[in-house]
């Protein structure tokens, strides 16, 4: 997996974002599950605060030449989890940006080190039918490919809940739309840029 390739997702500001009040000096770094909306509301935060933004999977495809089920086929999950921990941290030494990361991102120490050093994490957190209901929409999911897979969800959960909770921000991620959730993690980035990121039970939403 050649990590030094450039990245290759990056999305132009939207249009009027100049008149954003809140201009991040860190970037945002999205985590949480599966389902928990991570691409589409990264994709608002970025436009509305005029911000690249970044999916860390397409990423890792861009630098393997393969998708992330391929990778988990072919070569399992702890080089994909080695690739994914490589890109994390090369994309965040580079500009300002919001990041979408995969679901187990957070749960390796090494990735919280670098996002806790040169970003601000927000987890979006979501029930069980919630994301279950989210991510039976697609097949490509290499975790859930089981008889079981909302058990496997439900054992996911148990297992990175508690992780995703040291989480600078949490902000739920409901049924709603993903507008209103982004409006939200614009509401607590400002609060917390204004109280110099306090600890994570400070800044839940």
């Amino acid at each position: 997996m050649d990590l030094r390739t450039e990245p290759q997702a990056a999305i132009a500001p939207a249009n009027g974002a100049a008149g954003v009040p809140l201009k991040p000096r860190r970037s945002i770094v999205l985590v949480g599950l599966m389902g928990a909306g991570k691409t589409k509301i990264g994709r608002r935060l970025a436009a509305r605060l005029g911000l690249p933004f970044f999916d860390s999977d397409e990423e890792i495809e861009s630098a393997a030449g393969e998708t992330i089920e391929e990778i988990f086929a072919n070569r399992g999950e702890a080089v994909f989890r080695d690739g994914e921990r490589r890109v994390i941290a090369r994309l965040l030494a580079g500009p300002v940006h919001v990041l979408s990361t995969g679901g187990g991102a957070f749960m390796d120490p090494g990735t919280r080190r670098v996002i806790a050093a040169r970003g601000v994490s927000v987890w979006l957190r979501a029930d069980l039918d919630v994301l279950f209901a989210r991510v039976s929409r697609r097949t490509n999911r290499p975790l859930l490919k089981t008889p079981d897979p909302r058990a496997v969800l439900a054992e996911l959960i148990d297992r990175r809940y508690p992780i995703y909770a040291e989480a600078d921000i949490t902000i739920d991620s409901g049924n709603g739309p993903p507008d209103a959730t982004a409006s939200r993690a614009i509401a607590e980035l400002t609060r917390c840029a204004r109280t110099r990121l306090p600890p994570a039970e400070a800044c839940e939403a």
